[in-house]
C-alpha cells in the first residue's frame, strides 16, 4: 500500500473544482423513495479505461494479507466463482434464495426452481442483510435493530440461537478468515469480531456517517468502505484493522451504497443513489473518482460468473444496467415489467439468474441473464433487502450477500 494512504487524511477537493460541479444541471430525485433533492450532478462522467490499460494501470501485486488464500488467478480476483465451482463444503447444500424482510423481521426461503416460498423463518428485529460465513458453513442474519446475528443451518434450514452483536448492519470477513467486521453503521464504527464466536477483538471509531458496504483489494490488505448518510469513503489497513484514508465524493448529498473490485483489482466501482450512478475509484491511491451515470437510485453490483459484465440495480426506476468490464462502458438496461424497485441479491450459482429484493414492494425478482427477462415475481414480506443466493461458487466468502474468492 502507498505511504501516501499510511496516515489519517481527509481529502477534499479545491473550492473552484466543487464550484463546477455544484453548477451543472440538476439531478432527478433519488430513488429511496422521496421526492427531489435539488442536488446537482458531479463533472462530466469519465468513463473507465478500457481493460486494455488496466494492464499498465495495475502495480506489482505485494505480498498478501498473510493467511490468505492465495488468489486462483491474479488477473482475475473472481476466478474461484465460476459455474460449478462448488466447494465440497457446499455442494451438497439444497439451492435456496434467503430474503431478509425489515419491516417484518423474518427470513423468507424461496426455492428457485419452482419460484415458491417453502419456509418463512421469523428471526430479529430489523434483520438486513443474509452474509454467508467465511468458512461457507453458516448464513448469518444481521438483526440491525436487535442487535444480534441469527444463524441458519444452510444444510438444513434451521436457525440457531441468536448472537448478542450491537447494531450489526453489514457483515464482511477479512480474507484470511480471521475477523468478521460488522458495519455498525448508527454506532459509527467498524467493530472486528473474531469470525467464529464473534467476541470483539477491536473497535476502531469512524467520521463519518453510515458504513455500510465494502470490498477488498485483490493482496487484502486494505478494503474500501462506503459511508451512505455522509457521502463518504473509507480505506482500511486489513492487517492493522485502522481507517488509513476518508474522501469526500464529489457530489451534493451523495449516497455510496454497494461496492465491488473490478477482476483485475485496478479499480473499484460504488453504486450511489443519490448521483445516479456508479463512481470508478483507484483503491491504492485512493485519488479523485471519476463517474459514470446508471439509472436513478444506483444501490447493487454483482459481477457475472465469467467476469465478464456487471449488473447494477436501479431502485428509482425498476431496472438493472449492464457493465461491460473490458469496453468499460454500460451496453444494456433491462426494465423489469410494472416497474419495481430492484436492491440486493445475487447471481445464481450456474450464473443464468440474477435475483433481487425488490425493497418497496414486498416481492423479489428472478432476471434471465441471457435475455433480461424476467422469469418471475415472489411476494414476501415487508422491506426486503439484502437477498442472499446460496450455494454459490468460490472458496471462502467476503461476507455481505456473497462475495467469493
Amino acid at each position: 500500500m502507498p505511504s501516501a494512504t499510511r496516515t489519517r487524511t481527509r481529502t477534499r477537493l479545491p473550492l473552484a473544482a466543487t464550484a463546477l460541479l455544484l453548477a451543472l444541471a440538476p439531478l432527478a430525485g433519488c430513488g429511496d423513495g422521496s421526492s427531489g433533492t435539488g442536488t446537482r450532478q458531479a463533472a462530466a462522467p469519465t468513463a473507465p479505461s478500457p481493460s486494455d490499460k488496466a494492464a499498465a494501470h495495475r502495480k506489482a501485486t505485494p505480498d498478501g494479507l498473510p493467511g490468505m488464500p492465495p488468489l486462483l488467478d491474479p488477473e482475475d480476483v473472481y476466478a474461484a466463482d465460476r459455474p460449478g465451482m462448488l466447494s465440497p463444503v457446499v455442494k451438497d447444500f439444497p439451492s435456496r434464495v434467503y430474503v431478509p424482510n425489515t419491516e417484518s423481521d423474518t427470513v423468507t426461503v424461496i426455492d428457485p426452481k419452482t419460484y415458491e416460498v417453502i419456509e418463512t423463518i421469523p428471526v430479529g428485529r430489523q434483520p438486513q442483510h443474509v452474509v454467508p460465513s467465511w468458512d461457507l458453513k453458516t448464513l448469518w442474519v444481521n438483526n440491525d435493530k436487535g442487535n444480534t446475528l441469527t444463524p441458519i443451518d444452510p444444510a438444513t434450514g434451521r436457525a440457531g440461537a441468536p448472537v448478542d452483536v450491537h447494531d450489526p448492519y453489514n457483515l464482511y470477513f477479512t480474507p484470511n478468515g480471521r475477523y468478521a467486521v460488522v458495519m455498525a453503521s448508527l454506532d459509527r464504527e467498524l467493530v472486528f469480531r473474531d469470525a467464529h464466536t464473534m467476541k470483539t477483538v477491536r473497535t476502531e471509531p469512524v467520521s463519518c456517517y453510515g458504513v455500510n458496504h465494502a470490498d477488498f483489494s485483490p493482496d487484502g490488505r486494505y478494503f474500501i468502505v462506503s459511508c451512505e448518510f455522509s457521502g463518504e469513503l473509507l480505506k482500511v489497513d486489513t492487517e492493522r484493522m485502522k481507517v488509513v484514508a476518508e474522501r469526500k465524493l464529489p457530489f451534493d448529498g451523495a449516497m455510496p451504497q454497494d461496492v465491488k473490485i473490478a477482476p483485475d483489482g485496478s479499480r473499484f466501482y460504488i453504486a450511489d443513489m443519490k448521483a445516479n450512478g456508479m463512481w470508478v475509484l483507484d483503491g491504492d491511491t485512493f485519488a479523485r473518482p471519476s463517474f459514470l451515470p446508471t439509472g436513478k437510485g444506483c444501490h447493487g453490483l454483482y459481477v457475472s460468473r465469467d467476469s465478464r459484465e456487471m449488473y447494477i440495480s436501479n431502485r428509482g426506476e425498476g431496472t438493472v444496467s449492464v457493465f461491460d468490464f473490458t469496453k468499460g462502458k454500460l451496453t444494456k438496461k433491462w426494465h423489469l415489467p410494472e416497474g419495481g424497485s430492484p436492491d440486493m441479491g445475487g447471481v445464481s450459482a450456474d450464473g443464468t439468474v440474477l435475483w433481487l429484493s425488490g425493497r418497496y414492494d414486498a416481492e423479489v425478482y428472478a432476471i434471465d441473464i441471457r435475455t433480461g427477462k424476467q422469469l418471475a415475481r415472489v411476494k414476501v414480506g415487508k422491506g426486503p433487502h439484502g437477498l442472499a443466493v446460496y450455494p454459490q461458487p468460490g472458496r471462502y466468502s467476503l461476507g455481505h450477500t456473497g462475495v467469493f474468492r
